[in-house]
């Protein structure tokens, strides 16, 4: 009996170490990890460059460098902006060395677009030129209409009027343009009665900005255009003298480039960039621009108030440019007049 119980316990203690063993085995298997998550790595198209002209009195207010960056991040484009007078930035986009063009001289962006090299013009914003002089007036002229007042200046200019001076942007600008137009309607040939008359007029060859502080250093008058002249107003010791009339009246518009030069996703994204000018969202930051610095707007947005006197070419202010191409000519087929029957007579 001993002997039995002897021998179940050992054969116990074999089972109980087989089955220890067992489970020691199962137990010091090795788990595979699970796959590792492929890392995905995001990517971003680089981003398009959209050249832009503009001109200088539009540039030097700053409101295209707080434009920029709204519109660089909706479109995913990046802006190179080259500041010039508009006769400059309209060459510049003949040439094929813009997408946009921005500038201020209605009679100039017309023949322009005539010329087939530009498309979808908006006109988006406006404001007012004005004379601005020494605050002790030597000409005379304040509250003149803008005629009387360069009539006035011409008079004692030439008559050698101690302290009256007159600088003129004199580089084809729009604001250049507004200045001849002024002298047209009061009566002068600019290049025979107006150019070269004295030392009373001087023309700068420079942009707004710098027209302005030869100027001041002048102790002269000159006509800008009211943003401009608001934003560096505190460098200045210029003041307004003539402001108002029909012939001040400073319009803004932006066109798309058209030539053979402009791949189709380039006039797309100039035609966003217009149609972001005219955006109702865009129109009033436009309106806002200014008021906190200097307690007003440097610009009148188009959505809020279209002149009435339209310096003889605003054209369109809200539709959206959808075109890229211009649209064909038209023609005309000749209507031919049949030839009489010959008589039988």
């Amino acid at each position: 009996m001993t002997k039995n119980v002897h021998v179940g316990f050992i054969a116990a203690v074999f089972v109980l170490l087989f089955l220890v063993t067992c489970f020691a085995g199962c137990t010091s298997q090795t788990t595979p990890a699970p796959a590792a998550t492929p890392t995905v790595v995001a990517t971003t198209a680089a981003p398009q460059t959209l050249l832009i002209a503009t001109t200088t009195s539009l540039y030097d207010t700053g409101l295209l460098d707080y434009l920029q960056p709204i519109f660089e991040k909706k479109y995913n484009v990046q802006l190179k902006i080259t500041s010039q007078g508009t006769g400059k930035a309209i060459e510049l986009a003949k040439n094929g060395d813009a997408d946009v063009l921005l500038v201020h001289s209605p009679s100039q962006e017309l023949a322009f677009m005539k010329g087939g090299y530009g498309l979808n013009r908006r006109s988006f914003a406006s404001n007012s030129f004005v004379i601005v002089g020494p605050a002790a007036d030597p000409a005379g002229i304040k509250d003149m209409t803008p005629e009387l007042a360069m009539t006035t200046l011409r008079l004692k200019g030439t008559n050698k009027t101690a302290g009256v001076f007159f600088v003129s942007r004199g580089d084809g600008s729009g604001t250049h343009s507004a200045e001849k137009n002024v002298w047209a309607k009061a009566g002068y040939n600019y290049t025979t009665q107006i150019q070269k008359s004295g030392d009373w007029y001087l023309e700068a060859g420079k942009g707004m900005g710098e027209t302005l502080q030869m100027a001041n250093e002048k102790g002269a008058y000159v006509l800008t255009d009211e943003g401009t002249f608001l934003a560096y107003k505190n460098n200045l010791n210029l003041v307004p003298v003539v402001s108002k009339g029909a012939s001040l009246l400073n319009i803004y518009s932006v066109m798309t480039v058209y030539n053979d030069k402009q791949p189709a996703d380039k006039i797309q994204m100039a035609n966003n960039f217009v149609n972001f000018l005219i955006d109702p969202q865009t129109q009033t930051e436009i309106g806002a621009f200014g008021v906190d610095k200097y307690g007003k707007s440097l610009f009148i947005p188009m959505s809020v108030e279209v002149p009435t006197a339209t310096a003889g070419w605003v054209g369109d202010y809200s539709t959206p440019a959808t075109a890229i191409a211009p649209a064909p000519a038209a023609t005309t087929v000749p209507v031919t007049t049949a030839a009489p029957a010959a008589s039988t007579k």
